[in-house]
């Protein structure tokens, strides 16, 4: 007899194959290398605000462009390597996914929306692309100079034999980045993608005010209505991590997408208390049919892990990426 946590997991994995597949990754995600911006408090002449961005940037820096660190920051590049060994491994279980649905239902497409602006996914797709075929679509349009433009999106790319015998859809991923990212460079009215990167990235910090940055913001606002438009698709579902709802603009988003009856939510929460606190910020009751909160309490120990800050507390349980990746990693049989 299957249990109730094994019966959950089948159904999410089935929802990842077969309906319209979109991702929202907020801060918590690119944990334990960037702290929260809770973590960070103002001290001497910087406010916990310029030392998050400070952290992003340099941390970027390494991740882009290869930079060894010295001994004394060995402690950082390992959090570094285990932050992107954990998206690298989030990224390669989507293109399984991706390779095992049916294209004449669903497209070989997923979207991810993140909030943050540090390039740890764009570096994972990078490593995972030596080893499998998919295509990368950031929003870029141009070769040598790559200009940001939401037309971009919404493409699909097929391979077809050398005999033109068959055509076959290459799994795609489009990267959309609401909050800008550190590689994006303002020139005039246009955004600029660099390979590396800038020394005054376009970006919406985190002061409070996001939701009054982004809609002044033509380029952030375009990302958005990306985002909008997607959850609006019949037949869809957002699985969401790393991110408290916190940005009310985006929460406010959600609650309007989820008046499509055929959009489905999933909300995973890093530790139990997360569930109240994601329905206090949504200005939630309780959830509804098509938006359900997932706590590590939802899965047994295989799906989650077990945490320890205190040797004289007790033993707790957490939900972060890797548990994600978990519970993505889907055998051909299940879709038979």
């Amino acid at each position: 007899m299957i249990s109730e946590e094994e019966d959950l997991i089948h159904h999410l994995r089935k929802m990842a194959i077969t309906k319209r597949l979109n991702f929202l990754i907020g801060s918590g995600a690119s944990k334990p290398a960037i702290p929260l911006m809770s973590e960070f408090s103002d001290r001497n002449d910087k406010t916990a605000n310029q030392q998050l961005s400070e952290r992003v940037r340099s941390l970027s820096k390494i991740i882009g462009n290869n930079i060894r660190l010295n001994r004394g920051s060995y402690q950082v590049l390992q959090k570094v390597e285990a932050t992107l060994t954990n998206y690298k491994e989030f990224i390669e279980k989507i293109i399984h996914l991706l390779e095992l649905s049916n294209s004449r239902q669903t497209p070989k497409s997923v979207n991810i929306f993140t909030t943050n602006y540090d390039l740890f996914l764009e570096k994972a797709v990078d490593e995972v692309s030596k080893n499998k075929r998919l295509i990368f679509n950031d929003g870029g349009k141009g070769y040598l100079t790559r200009n940001l433009d939401s037309s971009n999106f919404n493409q699909t790319v097929s391979y077809k034999g050398l005999n033109d015998n068959y055509i076959s859809e290459i799994p795609s991923i489009s990267l959309i980045k609401p909050h800008g990212s550190v590689n994006w460079l303002r020139n005039e009215e246009e955004v600029i993608i660099k390979h590396e990167v800038v020394d005054e990235p376009m970006i919406v910090k985190p002061t409070g005010k996001e939701e009054q940055d982004t809609f002044m913001n033509n380029h952030f606002h375009e990302m958005l209505r990306v985002f909008q438009l997607e959850l609006d698709k019949p037949q869809s579902v957002l699985f969401v991590l790393g991110f408290s709802f916190q940005d009310k603009h985006i929460g406010k988003m959600i609650k309007r997408a989820l008046k499509n009856p055929e959009l489905m939510i999933y909300v995973f929460g890093f530790s139990e208390s997360d569930r109240e606190l994601y329905l206090k910020n949504l200005g939630f009751v309780s959830e509804l049919s098509n938006f359900k909160i997932l706590t590590p309490m939802n899965f047994d120990e295989k799906f989650r892990t077990k945490m320890n800050d205190d040797l004289n507390k007790e033993d707790w349980f957490s939900f972060t990426l890797p548990n994600l990746s978990k519970i993505l990693t889907v055998d051909s049989w299940e879709v038979k």
